[in-house]
């Protein structure tokens, strides 16, 4: 089978910079045009089914692509909600250095060692874990291939595992908003990584962002 993973389109938090975690941001004007994009571009393709994370920026960027590609299959998975940035959801990179000096630095340095502070703030190591379950759970259910519609953090996480690369190597992928990602999972093979983070079919002048919040 392969994953089509899409990220979700841009929501106004993510041209701000803020952590967004697990906050239930909307898509903004441009978000929803890029969900469009991508919907437009994989509405030539059957999927079994249609996974998204329960936050309303994943659901309505995977509503979009369901609509587009007749698929009456659209599935909720807890397990691809964003990191829990804890107490850094909502705030700036500068209010987080002022708050916690250093701890931005180390995450953007070593990433894998970061646990983020306050209620529920998760480490890249759980994020990882709970987003393999969900991916072994779509293979058992789905044995043709599956749109899923996640995160930046999530997705990132999935490529390390795949490309057998340490989670330290976090900040080397590029994942846009409404890019795509395909990976081809079979058993007893390693999986095989065919795009990475795709995003020529917005035609919007696409140029990466600085990464600052999620």
């Amino acid at each position: 089978m392969k994953l089509f993973i899409v990220r979700h389109g841009e929501t106004d938090w993510n041209v701000e910079g803020r952590f967004q975690g697990r906050l239930d941001t909307e898509l903004s004007e441009l978000g929803r045009r890029q969900g469009e994009k991508a919907a437009e571009y994989l509405s030539g393709h059957t999927f079994e089914a249609v996974v998204s994370g329960p936050l309303k920026r994943t659901l309505e960027t995977g509503g979009l692509i369901a609509a587009a590609c007749g698929c009456e299959t659209l599935e909720v998975m807890d397990e691809l909600a964003e990191i829990c940035h804890g107490d850094w959801e909502g705030l700036l990179s500068d209010d987080v250095q002022r708050r916690w000096p250093g701890l931005v630095a180390l995450w953007h340095e070593l990433p894998h060692t970061v646990v983020m502070p306050g209620a529920g703030g998760e480490s890249l190591r759980s994020v990882q874990i709970r987003a393999l379950t969900a991916v072994e759970c779509i293979r058992k259910k789905y044995p043709g291939d599956v749109c899923v519609v996640t995160h930046d953090a999530v997705i990132k996480a999935l490529l390390c595992h795949f490309l057998n690369a340490s989670l330290s190597a976090y900040w080397r992928c590029q994942i846009a908003n409404c890019s795509l990602t395909i990976a081809e999972l079979r058993d007893g093979v390693p999986p095989r990584v065919s795009l990475m983070g795709d995003a020529h079919y917005l035609g919007i002048g696409f140029e990466l962002p600085e990464q600052k919040g999620m």
